[in-house]
């Protein structure tokens, strides 16, 4: 059990101070006052009580509970695969690994399931996992099958060498041709949950490239490349350039024209060294039908047919 204490200013809620304080969303906050572990001078407080200028606030946290990943029967696009990495084409919709509530369903249960081994660097609840995409994106992630290739695709990615490229649909047209986006990212002040470009300082360096594919008239379809990996780097860079990814309800637009069930963003290629070989490797997963089905749709609108993704 973790407890944490302030002192108050006064003039606001119990739940909203602690959660700006302890990175804790406000449902949080008040599961831990329902369970008598939020305290206004050392007395249990609801988490709608209002502070009052030198009021003792604390919260006892209790230590996560250990969790452990297993194994289940969900199909996975394995792309590529060997004794010591795999390469998974992610769907739109799967979580890579167990976190806020989610234990399975995830890609590590499937990973776990389909192959032999995986790395134990990064525990038993992400076994494997070298780095991450969105619940709502799809396309390529390397896994690492033991923990000399972790190290080395770790270190990689922190080099970048590692090369990630990503397709995305924006709203609207952009002007430029390409593009580099250099700010600091970090949580959202009004929104725990969410990640927002921060002033200079604060939050952390997030570099991402952009190069134009595709011009319709009212959006754009862009490739970018990350040079730094924050979270929801891309959705939150797109949206500071006042062209959110269609179908991102998070950072984008509210009223959507497609009917979609998450962003158009799509990892669609992956470049690395093997860990072991030293061979430069190249992979490439198409669009997903979603995907490419709004593109048919917006170069039917000009008379043109669907491209080949790995062209570009």
């Amino acid at each position: 059990m973790e407890r944490k204490e302030w002192i108050a200013e006064g003039g606001e809620r119990a739940d909203v101070f602690v959660s700006e304080r302890a990175a804790l969303t406000r449902s949080a906050v008040k599961k831990l006052a329902d369970e008598g572990l939020l305290s206004v001078n050392d007395r249990p407080c609801k988490a709608g009580f209002m502070l009052r200028r030198g009021d003792r606030v604390s919260v006892e946290i209790p230590a996560p509970q250990p969790v452990r990943a297993e194994p289940e029967d969900i199909p996975v696009d394995i792309v590529y695969e060997d004794e010591d990495i795999a390469v998974v084409n992610k769907p739109q919709g799967m979580t890579v690994h167990a976190g806020a509530g989610r234990t399975a369903g995830t890609l590590v249960n499937a990973l776990l399931f389909r192959l032999h081994t995986l790395s134990g660097i990064n525990g038993a609840i992400r076994p494997g996992i070298v780095h991450r995409i969105d619940k709502d994106t799809s396309g390529l992630l390397v896994v690492a099958k033991n923990d000399r290739a972790h190290l080395s695709l770790s270190q990689q990615i922190a080099e970048k060498s590692c090369k990630r490229e990503y397709l995305a649909l924006l709203e609207g047209v952009i002007g430029e041709d390409a593009g580099r986006i250099v700010t600091q990212i970090g949580r959202d002040p009004a929104d725990r949950l969410k990640m927002t470009v921060l002033p200079a300082g604060k939050g952390r360096r997030a570099e991402t490239e952009f190069t134009v594919k595709e011009r319709f008239p009212a959006h754009t379809l862009a490739q970018f490349s990350l040079q730094t990996g924050r979270t929801h780097q891309i959705r939150v860079h797109a949206r500071y350039l006042g062209h959110p990814v269609v179908g991102d309800r998070t950072y984008g637009y509210k009223k959507q024209r497609f009917a979609l069930n998450g962003q158009l963003l799509h990892a669609f290629r992956l470049t690395l060294t093997h860990p072991v070989s030293g061979e430069r490797m190249q992979f490439c997963a198409p669009l997903p039908d979603y995907f490419e089905n709004v593109l048919r749709i917006l170069r039917a609108e000009r008379g043109e047919e669907r491209r080949d993704t790995c062209n570009f």
